[in-house]
């Protein structure tokens, strides 16, 4: 990139510009994933052209990045797409922070913290050292600038465009004639976006500057040649054993007795379970939170023990091992119940999001629990921090894959279906209106299944006359650039019951809309109101 700048700045430059054709007063859809392809395209181009060829094991992130910059575009759930972000972008950054080297999996925490300071350090800095470090070596080859070279004009104006905006503005203030000359001068000139223009025009030279650091520095400082913790620890340990295992120990005891007490009475079933002034639901409730919390901070406790304790033998080694596989056993056990916990309050009271997420993170952190096992008996500890991230993507792959909110219609509705004959169930059709477009296919695909009873079709086909009806004065202008496959399937799933959906009145001369089903039954299109 040295031998010829101007491709990088470029380069760089048309991805602002791109940023603002994609994004600009457009809804989020497709763009982002086109402009976080356009960008990874581009860095890998220009680093390739230097000689620059990526670690194989960093190429192992490319099919993360695929997936989840899809996932942006295909599915619609708020949890599912900020993670979908979020991780595109972490994908991104680890490829920046790797690009040579390829040692990402041996990353521990701290490898990530100073990493992610230099890439910032290097955004901020590297593309002003790097302009430096090229006039430097074209003096030294006796090269001589060009006279046409157009840079400094360039960079002259936008730094001027700003500056003369804001002493134009005070300045028509101060003012009145001088207010008229300008205005007329910004009519003569069809320029009355002006500001608007300036303000563009500035994020899109700061985001190409951005850009160039992040190039400049997979280039330079992506060789991993020194990891924390790799040769001595950050942190030597400086807690004694005895004190430490007397931690452990007494913890241990602790969680012994609760799951000696849990498979007395709780793991036996309902019956066994004699808790005055609570409900089974509540007792539930209000044993999961506690729960996981006591996982999350024990498990934090075990980590911070193992990297500060001195095990200077190796029979301590054993019986410290022994005990941290033991915390991390019961553990998994005490997870076992909170996620038996959960169950019986979706019994009770269905599914929801949160209900969900929580479902499926209890999985990935037993699981991780199991691997953090592994890892101490085979005193991989360093291996954590990447199981930590392995987790992480897996429990973000895994929410589109189920597709949250079509799980959470498929289940309340075959909840409501199950329970019918013991008429203690009532479906939420109010909760299916605050749940994104996933949720409008299986709606649709319920309401047309024939053995569907009559009272939970009609419950159905009321909250979607309400989508329907919301849909329909929402005046989506959307451009390509927002187009979204979730919203696609639910304008075709709604289009083929069109006909159907006729007999359900919607009443929209008051807030809250209320629709009436064929049967004369009365329902709010609000999750917030409920009829008597």
């Amino acid at each position: 990139m040295k031998t010829n700048p101007n491709k990088l700045w470029i380069l760089v430059f048309v991805l602002g510009w791109l940023f603002d054709f994609l994004f600009w007063e457009k809804k989020p859809g497709i763009n982002f994933a086109i402009f976080s392809m356009a960008c990874l395209v581009v860095a890998f181009y220009l680093l390739l052209s230097d000689g620059l060829r990526p670690n194989r094991t960093s190429l192992i992130l490319l099919p993360l990045f695929g997936f989840f910059a899809a996932v942006t575009f295909i599915r619609a759930e708020p949890m599912t797409t900020f993670l979908a972000y979020t991780f595109t972008l972490l994908v991104m950054t680890l490829l920046a922070l790797t690009y040579l080297g390829g040692r990402w999996y041996l990353y521990t925490i701290v490898d990530y913290l100073g990493k992610s300071l230099q890439l910032f350090g290097s955004v901020i800095a590297r593309p002003i050292t790097f302009m430096g470090d090229v006039r430097k070596e074209q003096v030294e080859a006796g090269i001589q600038s060009s006279k046409r070279n157009i840079w400094p004009v360039v960079r002259g104006i936008v730094i001027a465009l700003p500056i003369i905006a804001i002493f134009a503005s005070l300045l028509a203030s101060a003012d009145v004639i001088f207010g008229q000359r300008l205005e007329d001068l910004i009519k003569w000139f069809n320029l009355e976006n002006l500001p608007e223009l300036i303000f563009r025009l500035v994020y899109i030279v700061l985001i190409g500057y951005a850009l160039a650091g992040v190039v400049l520095h997979a280039s330079t400082e992506s060789k991993d040649e020194k990891l924390a913790n790799e040769d001595k620890p950050f942190i030597p340990p400086f807690l004694g054993y005895i004190e430490s295992t007397i931690v452990l120990g007494s913890v241990v005891a602790l969680f012994i007795a609760f799951v000696v007490i849990q498979f007395q009475y709780f793991f036996g079933g309902q019956t066994n379970i004699h808790i005055d002034g609570y409900t089974y639901a509540e007792y539930a409730r209000r044993g999961f939170g506690e729960l996981v919390t006591v996982a999350f901070f024990a498990l934090l406790m075990l980590l911070t023990l193992t990297a500060v304790t001195k095990r200077e033998t190796e029979t301590q080694r054993r019986i410290y091992s022994g005990l941290g596989v033991t915390l991390v056993a019961l553990l998994l056990v005490m997870l076992v119940s909170a996620f038996k916990r959960l169950g019986l309050y979706e019994e009770v009271y269905g599914f929801s999001r949160l209900r969900t997420y929580t479902h499926v993170f209890l999985i990935w952190i037993g699981l991780l629990l199991i691997v953090t096992i592994a890892l101490e008996i085979l005193r991989k500890e360093r291996m954590f921090t990447f199981a930590m991230l392995i987790a992480s993507f897996g429990f973000a792959i895994s929410l589109p894959i189920l597709n949250v909110d079509a799980f959470i219609v498929n289940q309340n509705i075959q909840r409501e279906i199950n329970a019918q004959a013991k008429d203690n169930v009532d479906l939420d059709v109010q909760y299916f209106l605050d749940l994104s477009d996933d949720a409008v296919p299986p709606l649709v695909s319920a309401y047309q299944t024939p053995t569907l009873p009559d009272s939970v079709r009609e419950k159905i086909g009321a909250s979607l006359a309400c989508i329907n009806h919301e849909r329909g004065l929402d005046d989506r202008k959307l451009t390509w650039q927002s187009f979204h496959f979730a919203t696609l399937s639910a304008d075709n799933a709604l289009a083929s019951i069109k006909k159907d959906l006729k007999g359900f009145i919607v009443d929209g001369n008051e807030y809250p809309n209320k629709v009436t089903t064929p049967s004369g039954e009365e329902f709010f299109c609000s999750s917030y109101y409920y009829m008597d």
